[in-house]
């Protein structure tokens, strides 16, 4: 627990304009190792080479690799610029998750490491702020609005992690995916026996120019449906937990299905 309130400590930090060796410095170098060669290929020793300096004098900036990943990855996480809070949400989600996939594209290694506890700094919780903040501005309840932004982003770490095995496979073999897979001659032979698949593959079925693209505007449809299912709903559903009301025979409609999600919304509504 000490070690992550000091990470924690070292992601908040301010900048540090002195000269000379600094953590600022030491996380743009490193950023520079992981964008050419992966996370695999990132070492303190590879670090303090680029920048001139001895692999321990690193360490009286950022302790160990673990905590380098972390300042990596909120270095890189730039939030997107503000945008028209007037413009409908569907083309200001779009713009944002853009956004993060340009990011993707710029530092591949983002989606190498896979966790549900990376110690977020302010630039990677200014981005999630930025997504939760368009998607609670339509009829999702909040447990929703907060799993469509989870879905948002293992989308885009899952593209992102398909370009970088890609771009590992080729770079580990010398052989690009068009080569390998079409030196498989006795696979091919074989297909013959799966009609559907077969089927697909002479329709041009797997020719699929841009996944991400695809992807992304399945998700919007999935999204935009859902949105539209709960503005149908908006006075049958609780508005704190999505779940169904029991509204009265007569007085005032109920916005909440228990006293519970009451007291949740107004504590919420004080910080």
């Amino acid at each position: 627990m000490a070690q992550d309130n000091e990470r924690v400590e070292l992601l908040w930090r301010d900048e540090d304009a002195r000269p000379g060796l600094s953590p600022d410095r030491v996380v743009a170098a490193a950023v520079e190792v992981a964008d050419a060669e992966g996370l695999a290929g990132l070492s303190m020793r590879k670090v303090a080479e680029r920048l001139g300096f001895t692999t321990m004098s690193l360490y009286r900036h950022v302790p160990s690799r673990e905590h380098l990943v972390d300042l990596m990855r909120d270095a890189v996480l730039d939030p997107p610029a503000p945008d028209d809070t007037g413009a409908p949400w569907r083309e200001r989600l779009e713009t944002a998750v853009r956004h993060g996939w340009e990011l993707r594209k710029r530092h591949p290694w983002l989606a190498e490491e896979r966790s549900t506890r990376h110690l977020p700094g302010p630039n990677a919780l200014a981005y999630y702020e930025h997504l939760l903040s368009i998607l609670a501005s339509t009829p999702l309840p909040p447990a929703e609005v907060v799993a469509t932004a989870g879905l948002l982003g293992r989308f885009l770490d899952a593209e992102a992690l398909a370009l970088v095995e890609a771009a590992r496979a080729e770079r580990d073999s010398g052989v690009s995916d068009e080569e390998f897979w079409g030196a498989r001659d006795g696979l091919w032979s074989r297909m013959s026996r799966y009609p559907t698949l077969t089927a697909l593959w002479e329709t041009g079925g797997f020719e699929q120019s841009d996944p991400f693209e695809f992807g992304l505007a399945l998700l919007l449809d999935g999204v935009e449906l859902r949105i539209a299912q709960r503005e149908g709903m908006r006075d049958e559903t609780c508005a704190m937990c999505g779940g169904p009301i029991e509204q009265p025979a007569s007085g005032r409609p109920r916005a909440y299905c228990s006293r519970r999600c009451q007291q949740r919304a107004y504590r919420s509504r004080k910080r």
